[in-house]
């Protein structure tokens, strides 16, 4: 198990240099920033001062290596429209994304499971059907149709909610939904169909004739391994919205996370925000990735064993 953990680490070690390679590179084919944050009204001698104070008239190569020996001593610059350390503009952002990515999962998982344990069980009654509508019908909405109704309905005509911001819990209420809402149609159509592969198999009408409860065997075995499959799901689910997937969430609510400071740092063209942002998300989604494969090996020991 700790073998196949820390090739899983470094895999993610090695996907992590090619991202922050390309990151640097792909952020400088957009034109200098200097031109955008200060305008036409500048000096030649200024703008060269600029460029020196900031280290774009430098090499590509050196500022290449310049940005690698940041992740050592921790200077990753100023931002050009804040003029402050991108590691605090980050740092501000981030946890109002972590919050509103926690909470849109824990809804999720709340939610989605038991749900698609109930529409697997009771897949020939009414119940079945009715959450299976629900699961197709939330799948089919997009977040930001989601948003707007609830805006409309629990904003604009209950006015029980507020809209901008995250200052009380009650400005959690809309955006969580909005975020799982797709995220719990989908985890609950695949739990249903990794439940009904399970509960035909071999092993659980064993267990059945044994005299185990159909309670027992439905968690200790169905639920067990339905769980590489789920884990997937989730995984997919959680990367997804690490990698800035609530973006248009957080635009909607003005809610003050780390997707809308990447939208305005790439219009803006903010190198050192920017590239900080992107590899903190990338670090986000290796993370949850590298979790996920060694939940896998746990769940399942054939996959540790047969990479052993």
């Amino acid at each position: 198990m700790i073998a196949y953990a820390v090739r899983v680490i470094a895999k993610a070690l090695v996907t992590f240099l090619a991202i922050v390679t390309l990151v640097f590179f792909f952020t400088r084919i957009t034109g200098n920033p200097i031109d955008y944050v200060i305008g036409q009204g500048i000096t030649q001698e200024d703008r060269a001062l600029l460029m020196t104070y900031f280290g774009l008239d430098q090499p590509l190569w050196l500022q290449y290596l310049r940005f690698l020996r940041a992740f050592v001593d921790g200077e990753f610059g100023l931002s050009f429209v804040e003029r402050r350390p991108v590691t605090e503009i980050v740092a501000d952002r981030l946890w109002p994304s972590l919050q509103l990515l926690g909470s849109g999962l824990a809804l999720t998982l709340l939610l989605s499971i038991p749900l698609g344990i109930v529409a697997a069980i009771e897949r020939k009654s009414w119940i079945g059907n009715a959450v299976m509508s629900f699961a197709f019908i939330g799948y089919a909405i997009p977040n930001f149709v989601l948003a707007t109704f609830l805006i409309l309905i629990f904003a604009y005509w209950l006015n029980w909610l507020p809209v901008v911001g995250n200052g009380t819990a009650l400005h959690f209420i809309m955006p969580t939904i909005t975020l799982s809402g797709v995220m719990i149609a989908a985890l609950t159509r695949f739990t249903r169909n990794a439940m009904l592969d399970v509960l035909g198999q071999d092993y659980m009408r064993t267990a059945r004739a044994k005299g185990l409860s159909e309670r027992q065997g439905l968690f200790k075995h169905g639920l067990r391994n339905a769980s590489i499959t789920i884990l997937s799901v989730i995984g997919l689910q959680v990367a997804g919205l690490a990698a800035s997937g609530n973006v248009v969430v957080e635009a909607i609510f003005a809610w003050p996370g780390i997707g809308d400071l990447l939208v305005r740092s790439a219009i803006q063209r903010d190198y050192p925000v920017l590239q900080f942002g992107v590899i903190a998300v990338s670090v986000a989604v290796l993370t949850v990735n590298a979790l996920v494969d060694i939940a896998y090996a746990y769940a399942d020991p054939r996959i540790r064993l047969a990479r052993a």
